[in-house]
């Protein structure tokens, strides 16, 4: 092999490496787990009518918050319910804002009914809406509750409490109270408000009119029974999430936490706790939807994950418990939660962070280590979306800006090269100089790329720069729920989602699916753009002479076919983005070969390659 182009290849073998281990890690499993994670939304959560298993609501969750002083009970398996029939057994406050619908449970004052109108199971805009969160008595159930607990000669309200409402309907410029009284000196008020978007502020009150002092703590959780069917990417956290204050941001998938020691305080569940914490929120992570609880930002709590075998499986919770409250009698308290219960919007989220001073609250979208490239590329990607109304027009036009922002690196490297190809017989003659001594001939080369100011790995560039922001677009365009179902144009109906399209039946001719076929089913799906990206990446090693080692030479020649079946599987918005920038690349190199006086050997390769393909064997 060449020394000369050795990086090169390295730098072509490791990103060939690193895409091959995507797609045998995660791409190749993609279309079972969205599978099974669609068909089971579908059957649990999303469509009313559907069967919906599980749990009364004492059995499923019940009076049992898992905050210190309370012992969780385990009682036998309870009968299944349908969704419709676990809403319909309790009395209710109806929410309706522009952005969520769903109701508060008056049995036990739970947020346990929400979905999100902007947001479909599928691309087809009659399929059902996503349902984030359910009552106690449907498949999985899924709320937020917020109470007190302490020591205390009165009752506490419990999940069986009936709470009394003021009225029948919680909009964003209705808020809701709950009223609820002991008939032991303490009256308990709970005021719910709910803003346009996806946040409840939750005011809890306690006015004790008995004879003696009462202590409490106010808490907050999260509640979710059974361990959903999660999309298992290393790149994205599924689970339960938190910023701890000075802990900084907490992250457990299902797994983990199940594997954690015992928590104290006889909570009957294994977890992770922290104590005297300041700011910031706990709550549980889809990759697109998330529910979480915000304390006081000033106020010191304690915050943990949990998780605790129930009567029907795992109950996995993200709690936080404030400091205790004395009341004497005849004073009141109150203490002001909040509850995030939507989809993951980064302008939302954002607006939280900072209208709210929510300690980290960005963080609940998963951007990875590398935030601070992936967050600053999709700003500019939703710039561009703002102005022309198409993602899949922000990311040719990223592409182009990142063109210009690496054209003097780009323009040094293919300069570089152009000028190899232009000392291209003196290194010939030299190699046959010194074929019996390598030293002398590594030595000469040296001199040669020293006096011509050649770089010998500058080759290398063009491709390693593409990995970081090919990754980068790829987290973009994974986790953000922006680019969930974004269309381009044409048969791209989600620039998130592999192109729909195969060759292997003629692009949807023939009256079968390869994407079904056992094992090589993702393969098979080798869309118009991944050909389309293969093409250009065809073309772009066309730029360059063919080189004389045989093994150099077969690599070349397979890398874009290679490259093709991978990139199948990929986002069809990272294959769109590939096969501009090969495009650009390619005009790009051509420009500085033409500049540097240096042949550009595209067509004469093209010429070499059809008459190869026609011209008839010799016998």
């Amino acid at each position: 092999m060449r020394d000369d182009n050795k990086n090169l290849i390295v730098a072509i073998v490791l990103s060939m490496a690193v895409l091959l281990g995507w797609q045998y890690f995660f791409a190749a499993p993609e279309a079972e787990r969205q599978r099974q994670a669609a068909q089971q939304q579908q059957s649990t959560q999303v469509n009313p009518n559907a069967p919906n298993p599980p749990a009364s609501p004492s059995q499923a969750g019940g009076a049992s918050p898992t905050v210190p002083g309370t012992v969780p009970s385990t009682p036998a398996a309870p009968a299944v319910e349908t969704r419709e029939a676990a809403l319909a057994r309790s009395p209710r406050v109806r929410i309706d804002t522009p952005a969520i619908a769903g109701s508060i449970n008056l049995r036990g004052g739970r947020i346990d009914d929400v979905a999100l109108k902007n947001y479909r199971e599928t691309v087809d805009p009659q399929s059902p809406n996503i349902v984030l969160l359910s009552p106690a008595g449907t498949q999985n159930p899924y709320y937020a509750d917020f109470g007190w607990v302490g020591t205390t000669n009165g009752a506490l309200p419990t999940a069986e409490t009936v709470w009394t409402a003021d009225r029948t309907t919680l909009t964003p410029s209705t808020p809701v109270t709950l009223t609820w009284d002991n008939g032991q000196g303490l009256t308990f008020r709970r005021t719910i408000s709910v803003d346009d978007r996806s946040m409840f502020t939750v005011k809890n009150t306690v006015e004790n009119r008995g004879s003696a002092p009462v202590t409490l703590h106010p808490y907050g959780l999260v509640s979710r029974h059974g361990k959903p069917t999660t999309l298992g990417y290393y790149v994205l956290h599924e689970g339960l999430i938190g910023v701890l204050g000075d802990k900084g941001l907490q992250e457990y998938t299902y797994d983990a936490i199940a594997k954690e020691d015992p928590v104290p305080a006889g909570q009957n569940a294994v977890g992770e706790v922290w104590d005297s914490v300041t700011g910031g929120f706990v709550g549980i992570t889809d990759k697109y939807w998330a529910a979480a609880v915000i304390p006081d930002q000033a106020q010191p709590y304690q915050g943990s994950f949990t998780m605790r075998q129930g009567p029907t499986g795992q109950i996995y919770q993200a709690n936080m418990l404030g400091a205790a409250q004395t009341l004497q009698p005849g004073a009141a308290t109150e203490v002001t939660q909040r509850l995030f219960a939507g989809a993951k919007e980064v302008a939302a989220v954002d607006a939280y962070h900072e209208s709210l001073n929510i300690k980290n609250f960005d963080l609940l979208i998963d951007w990875g280590w590398f935030y601070f490239i992936t967050k600053p590329l999709f700003k500019v990607l939703d710039f561009f979306f703002r102005m022309f109304g198409n993602f899949g027009v922000a990311i040719l036009l990223v592409t182009v800006l990142l063109k210009i922002l690496f054209f003097p690196l780009a323009n040094k490297s293919y300069a570089s090269m152009a000028k190899m190809k232009a000392v291209q017989p003196e290194m010939v003659s030299i190699r046959e100089r010194y074929a019996d001594d390598k030293m002398k001939q590594q030595q000469a080369l040296m001199e040669l790329y020293r006096k011509e100011k050649i770089n010998p790995v500058a080759g290398c560039w063009p491709v390693l720069i593409q990995i970081p922001v090919f990754f980068a677009l790829y987290k973009v365009l994974f986790v953000t729920i922006e680019m969930r179902h974004a269309p381009f144009f044409g048969w791209i109906r989600d620039l998130a989602a592999p192109d729909p399209t195969s060759i292997f039946n003629l692009f949807g001719l023939l009256p079968y699916n390869p994407g079904a076929v056992p094992v090589l089913g993702p393969f098979l799906m080798l869309g118009v753009w991944p050909i389309l990206m293969g093409i250009t990446m065809w073309l772009q090693m066309k730029m360059n002479p063919e080189p004389p080692d045989p093994v150099q030479k077969q690599v070349f020649a397979w890398m874009p076919v290679i490259f093709t079946f991978m990139l199948g599987s990929f986002p069809a918005g990272l294959v769109i983005y590939w096969a501009w920038n090969n495009l650009l690349s390619v005009l790009q190199q051509g420009f500085i070969m033409r500049k540097n006086g240096v042949k550009i050997e595209l067509w004469d390769n093209l010429r070499k390659t059809f008459n190869r393909r026609t011209s008839p064997a010799k016998g």
